[in-house]
């Protein structure tokens, strides 16, 4: 399947901790660069997602934003170590009563490390949903990557019918034109008073007919045409193919337009170079 570097996919995770949704946009560029935003308690989730997208992807530039939200209902109340807090209180009223002077902070008794402690999220169970939401994220945008893929291949089929079409015209059109290019070149010389040598006016016609004759170029575009189909029905990530195989074209029509001889010929060429231009622009976006 031909896939675009185009593409966007969100995927919403809620559970009892709370909510998250990924976020995965691409644009095309010609390998595969990864941008992630993530919060910072889950920074070290970057190797594992930036493998996760090189073994899913081979080109463009793709962005992937994280937003994590706690329920309101989390269990984050706070728990009074009760022994630890009487042990502290005993001692801050002996030392009270020892030295005969001072109050006993309660502030401070609280304080103290491990008086007071929330509850603390599973992040280990947080952190599995997450990559099993971004899983579900990555399927849905290779998805969105297909549907665009399969549009631009219709495109370029059609586009590709095009060529073939204006490589016909151009077929029909030259026996026609080296016929006119001969009666042309028999009245010029017809012209010139004295005997006329049919075996340098034929050496005249192969010479002019070898300037002007483009059969190889025909040949060599229904080639490309047949290269390209071919590689459209493999699929893949075949862009820089697909791209190399435009400049092919580009070539072969530059030459025919290079040698027209007729309008019909000129037209041809010319709507050669928009159907070769419009496939050139959307094979940018193909990975």
């Amino acid at each position: 399947m031909i896939q675009s570097m185009t593409a966007y996919a969100r995927i919403e995770h809620k559970a009892q901790w709370g909510t998250a949704s990924w976020e995965i946009r691409s644009v095309n560029q010609r390998y595969l660069e990864t941008y992630l935003r993530l919060p910072e308690q889950f920074r070290s989730f970057e190797p594992v997602l930036r493998d996760r997208l090189r073994n899913r992807l081979s080109r463009g530039k793709v962005e992937v934003n994280l937003r994590y939200e706690l329920a309101d209902n989390s269990n984050n109340e706070l728990k009074l170590n009760q022994g630890l807090a009487k042990q502290l209180l005993d001692a801050a009223s002996w030392l009270k009563q020892e030295a005969g002077q001072g109050e006993v902070n309660l502030t401070d008794i609280l304080r103290w490390p491990g008086v007071l402690s929330s509850a603390e999220q599973d992040m280990d169970a947080i952190g599995a949903d997450l990559m099993t939401a971004f899983d579900l994220a990555i399927d849905q945008f290779i998805e969105a990557r297909g549907r665009e893929g399969a549009a631009i291949k219709d495109m370029l089929l059609s586009r590709l019918d095009g060529v073939s079409e204006q490589i016909a015209i151009v077929r029909e059109h030259m026996p026609k034109v080296m016929e006119y290019q001969r009666d042309k070149l028999t009245n010029r010389l017809a012209e010139i008073k004295g005997e006329l040598d049919p075996a340098r006016i034929e050496q005249e016609m192969i010479l002019l007919a070898q300037k002007q004759d483009v059969a190889e170029e025909m040949d060599r575009l229904e080639a490309h045409v047949n290269e390209a189909r071919r590689i459209l029905k493999k699929g893949g990530s075949e862009g820089r193919r697909l791209d190399f195989m435009m400049q092919e074209f580009n070539r072969e029509s530059n030459t025919l337009a290079s040698k027209s001889i007729s309008t019909e010929i000129t037209a041809a060429a010319v709507d050669l170079k928009v159907l070769i231009e419009q496939m050139r622009e959307q094979i940018q976006n193909v990975e």
